[in-house]
C-alpha cells in the first residue's frame, strides 16, 4: 500500500492537492479539516466543541482527532493506500497513526512537506476566505495557526525524518506544479 501523510502550513495548499494525488494514484483522502467541517456543520456535541476551537486558532484534542481517524481508516479497508492531510499534526497523533496503520498490516510510506511563505500562506487565505466564508481564515487567526505550526506542529517532520520517510516539495507555484513535483517523488 501507498500511505502518503501529506503536511504543511496551513494556507501550503494541501486539501487542493491531496484530492489530486488521491485520485491519480487510487487512494482514499483523509482530510481531518473536512471531517471537522462536517461535524460542525452537522451541529453535533464535537462539531461545537471542535468549532469553538478552531475559530480561535487551537488544535482539537489528539484523543478526538485520533479516534475519528482509526474509525475512517478501520471503514475504508482494503484499499490502495491513503493520503493523510491534515493530520497528524503532533508527533503523538504520528505514532498513533503508525499503530492505527499496524492494525491494518500497513505502515505510512512517505511525508511530503509542502513548503511556502508566509506572505503566500496569508495571500490565499484571505482569498480562500472571501470565497468560501471560513470563520478560521481571518488575518489574527491565520497568524495564530501559522505560529502554531511552527511551534508544535513542525517537530512532527522530525520524526519522519529520523525514518527516512520525509520529501519536501515548494508548494509556491500552481497546484498542477505541487502534483508533478508530488508524482515525481512517489514515482522514485
Amino acid at each position: 500500500m501507498l500511505n502518503i501523510v501529506l503536511f504543511g502550513p496551513p494556507g501550503a495548499g494541501k486539501g487542493t492537492v491531496a484530492k489530486k494525488v488521491a485520485q491519480q494514484e487510487n487512494l482514499v483522502h483523509l482530510s481531518t479539516g473536512d471531517m471537522l467541517r462536517e461535524e460542525i456543520e452537522r451541529g453535533s456535541a464535537l462539531g461545537k466543541e471542535a468549532g469553538q476551537l478552531i475559530a480561535q486558532g487551537h488544535l482539537v484534542p489528539d484523543e478526538v482527532v485520533i479516534a475519528m481517524v482509526r474509525e475512517f481508516v478501520k471503514r475504508a479497508m482494503p484499499c490502495n493506500g491513503f493520503i493523510f492531510d491534515g493530520f497528524p499534526r503532533t508527533t503523538e497523533q504520528a505514532k498513533e497513526l503508525d499503530a492505527i496503520m499496524a492494525t491494518q498490516g500497513t505502515a505510512i510510506t512517505m511525508m511530503i512537506a509542502l513548503e511556502v511563505s508566509e506572505d503566500e500562506i496569508i495571500r490565499r487565505m484571505l482569498n480562500r476566505a472571501a470565497i468560501e466564508g471560513r470563520p478560521d481564515d481571518t488575518i489574527s487567526v491565520i497568524r495564530k495557526r501559522i505560529a502554531t505550526y511552527h511551534e508544535k506542529i513542525k517537530t512532527t517532520g522530525d520524526y519522519y525524518k529520523l525514518q527516512n520517510k520525509y520529501y519536501t516539495v515548494d508548494s509556491s507555484f500552481t497546484p498542477e506544479n505541487t502534483l508533478q513535483q508530488i508524482l515525481l517523488i512517489v514515482k522514485r
